[in-house]
């Protein structure tokens, strides 16, 4: 017996000792300033959206083409997924977000006192560094126990996309006070708040790290859509839902702002408030995703998605019209986006930041592909192509989705 006993502890002292966890529980301060931060991070991407036609105006850009002001912040925001979000996978993530916060101040002071044209350069920077986003997603999915990961993640992700609700409105009514400059300006004072409130406030201890290099970090994070075949998917409808939404709101502001319309910047901003419901549809989602109806709820909200872009065609008629369809495109775009990153969160505990980032990548390509393609829609067809562009993606979505569904169970 002594022998066993003697050999079973030298077993357990053979094997490599395991990484001390982080306490589960998300306290309810934590999961409001994570989602406040997201909010605020994640606005910096959309503030270009209903200024498009001052700042074609400022640089002399034809409109069929600025909405390469949108797609050039969006390919800064997909290197900064691969390049930065798997550093929180490695270092610690209360340092991280802090510097990249300050990072990002700089950038928004940068666009805002940029001269001419090259502001593109640090549009790209502000979307370089704004994925601290997706580091406060995994974070928050961390700290929250399994049982509440799905609700949990949807707090945080309602904090998103109260943000980008927001940035249309808030940048509309600087826009109009003071000129489109100063909503980078003012944005880059308050992130640098932000920076101080993070770095107050964020856990001081996490899990250990593992030891390996930031090369073969980037290299595990390919090999994790190789391995992971439902990251494979998630990643897809996160690419289809997020082209769909930016075919929406990027060339809408054209239409809204030109005769019979000739709507001011703020007033096209509240457009953006009509998609509250996607706001408060987040949280719900994680909950059904944790009492595991998440493909339900996937192909209910694709199904959504699609059928918002019936109402939407039609605003000439009404733009009632439109604000039902904001309303149904973002609960939908929305419930799916919560379901896709509760479901993948949890394959691989050890890896978020790497998985998330990943899976934000083809959401970033999306943004940028939906961005560039309806701006030419319109110039090339107005409103009825961009509504046909934005139905084509629901429904090649939702048939994506129902030839995927054995991946999903």
């Amino acid at each position: 017996m002594n022998i066993q006993v003697v050999n079973g502890a030298a077993a357990k002292a053979a094997q490599p000792e395991e990484p001390r966890q982080v306490t589960p529980g998300l306290s309810g301060m934590t999961a409001l300033v994570f989602a406040i931060a997201c909010g605020l991070s994640v606005a910096n991407v959309y503030f270009a959206h209903p200024l498009l036609d001052a700042m074609a105006h400022d640089f002399a850009i034809a409109p069929a083409s600025i909405g390469i002001v949108v797609t050039v912040t969006q390919v800064g925001y997909a290197l900064g997924l691969f390049f930065i979000v798997p550093l929180g996978d490695l270092f610690d993530r209360r340092k991280l977000i802090a510097g990249q916060a300050i990072l990002s101040a700089v950038a928004l002071i940068a666009v805002g006192l940029a001269p001419n044209a090259a502001m593109l350069a640090s549009l790209a920077a502000v979307g370089l560094l704004a994925v601290m986003v997706q580091v406060l997603v995994a974070y928050a999915a961390d700290l929250a126990a399994p049982s509440q990961r799905g609700r949990a993640v949807g707090t945080v992700t309602s904090g998103v996309i109260t943000g980008i609700l927001l940035a249309r409105f808030v940048a509309g009514v600087v826009a109009d006070l003071a000129g489109w400059r100063w909503v980078y300006l003012v944005s880059a004072g308050l992130t640098l708040v932000m920076a101080v409130v993070l770095h107050t406030v964020l856990p001081r201890h996490e899990a250990e790290r593992p030891r390996t290099s930031y090369i073969r970090l980037l290299g595990s994070m390919v090999l994790l859509f190789v391995r992971e075949p439902l990251l494979r998917v998630r990643a897809v409808l996160a690419l289809l839902i997020f082209a769909s939404f930016n075919v929406l709101w990027a060339p809408l502001v054209l239409p809204l702002s030109a005769p019979p319309f000739s709507l001011s910047h703020t007033a096209i901003g509240l457009f953006g408030l009509a998609g509250v419901a996607g706001a408060l549809g987040a949280r719900w989602t994680g909950g059904l995703v944790d009492r595991g109806h998440g493909q339900l709820v996937t192909g209910l909200s694709l199904l959504m998605m699609a059928a918002a872009w019936l109402p939407i065609a039609f605003m000439g008629m009404s733009l009632w019209l439109l604000v039902a369809g904001i309303v149904m495109l973002d609960l939908a775009i929305q419930a799916v986006h919560v379901t896709n990153q509760s479901l993948i969160f949890s394959r691989r505990p050890d890896a978020r930041s790497r998985l998330v980032g990943g899976y934000m990548i083809f959401y970033s390509v999306g943004s940028a592909l939906g961005s560039i393609a309806s701006t030419m829609a319109y110039a090339a067809a107005g409103w009825s192509g961009v509504s046909l562009l934005g139905a084509g993606i629901g429904l090649t979505a939702l048939l994506f989705w129902a030839l995927t569904l054995r991946v999903g169970r």
